[in-house]
């Protein structure tokens, strides 16, 4: 019976781009984040004399050959194993393509846990996330899941405390937007700035900066909602199991907010608003309609539904807003679709909830 999976989205918390590296690639700092938006991936395997891997999907961008992600994944992972296998895969598309959201890669992770659990056989945890290395960048995120701290190029991952559940909205405007390019022009931008006598590496990091940042948010204790532990009578808990569950509610309210504000007071944001924004200025529009604030960037005082954070997810297009409250969320929700792009609301998936909803029956 073949094996549904849900391959979840991802934001990212913050983003500093580095200098480029010996290898071609460049550094980067971030803090990924799991969403309950999803793809799912289904997969049948059987052992066989010779294996053969078909590939389907629903949208007509995603490529049902070598090159896609899930396909490179499963060929790779049966060698793996020493193994041969038929083996069908079918990408259910909700996410957007080039969307900044992680939608291929998480495809890739989702394609391995189906044919793992197809085949009654699993790599070693540390070579599952080698192999997730070598598919892409962004891959080995999904093979962990909730908050997650990204280095390298961003397949250097490292599990971080989990923040509570918060609402999400997430603007998905219909235009794309190349990672390749937007890189290109990350340099281009970064070589304008660096005076004739000076080198790259006397410009101040901003990997060193995001990393600085997000070391001190999830360590201080007492400011950060991730290690914030509440005194024993500052909840007025009562045996009434309503009173206990409004209690509870609250207090995972007061963390993830405190968490996002401490984030955001170090001043985390996301370098590729600096080149994406100028080409694509609906964008920079549609993080002020998920802020809620004028074209200056000051809050409305007019308009509900103000951010705790907003940013562009990756390289884009895709943006997304965090709130305290529903009520915030859908008004921030209305205010992108009148300007004209699709919003979706959801909510950050931490850790636990990630792997418990993982598989869809």
């Amino acid at each position: 019976m073949p094996t549904h999976v849900r391959s979840f989205s991802k934001i990212n918390l913050g983003l500093a781009i580095g200098p480029v590296r010996a290898d071609g690639f460049h550094g980067l700092t971030t803090m990924y984040q799991t969403l309950a938006l999803h793809d799912v991936v289904t997969v049948s395997a059987v052992r066989a004399a010779e294996t053969a891997i078909t590939l389907a999907s629903n949208h007509p961008w995603v490529p049902v050959d070598a090159r896609n992600t899930a396909w490179r994944m499963v060929e790779r992972c049966l060698a793996r194993l020493g193994v041969k296998a038929a083996v069908k895969i079918r990408i259910q598309k909700n996410l957007p393509v080039q969307g900044g959201m992680g939608a291929g890669s998480a495809n890739a992770a989702a394609a391995l846990l189906g044919l793992e659990r197809e085949l009654g056989v699993a790599l070693p945890g540390p070579e599952r996330l080698q192999l997730a290395a070598e598919i892409g960048s962004d891959v080995p995120l999904f093979l962990l899941g909730g908050a997650v701290l990204g280095l390298g190029r961003g397949e250097e991952v490292y599990p971080l405390p989990d923040l509570p559940e918060t609402i999400c909205v997430m603007a998905l405007p219909e235009v794309g937007v190349s990672t390749p390019q937007a890189f290109r022009d990350w340099d281009a931008l970064l070589g304008a700035r660096i005076p004739p006598d000076l080198t790259k590496s006397a410009i101040p990091s901003n990997l060193e900066k995001l990393s600085l940042a997000l070391a001190s948010t999830c360590a201080e204790p007492g400011t950060s909602g991730i290690f914030c532990t509440p005194e024993p009578n500052s909840l007025d808990f009562k045996n009434d199991q309503g009173d206990l569950g409004k209690n509870q509610g609250k207090l995972r309210q007061d963390l993830a907010e405190n968490t996002l504000l401490a984030l955001v007071r170090t001043g985390i944001e996301n370098d590729f608003e600096q080149v994406v924004f100028p080409l694509h200025p609906l964008l920079c529009d549609l993080k002020r309609q998920l802020m809620g604030s004028d074209p200056a960037g000051i809050p409305d005082a007019d308009s509900s539904g103000s951010a705790l954070y907003a940013a562009l997810s990756g390289s884009g297009s895709a943006l997304f807003g965090l709130y305290r409250s529903m009520a915030e969320a859908k008004a921030a929700q209305q205010r992108v679709q009148t300007a004209g792009s699709k919003a979706v609301i959801t909510h950050t998936l931490p850790r636990s909830a990630y792997w418990s909803t993982m598989f869809a029956g």
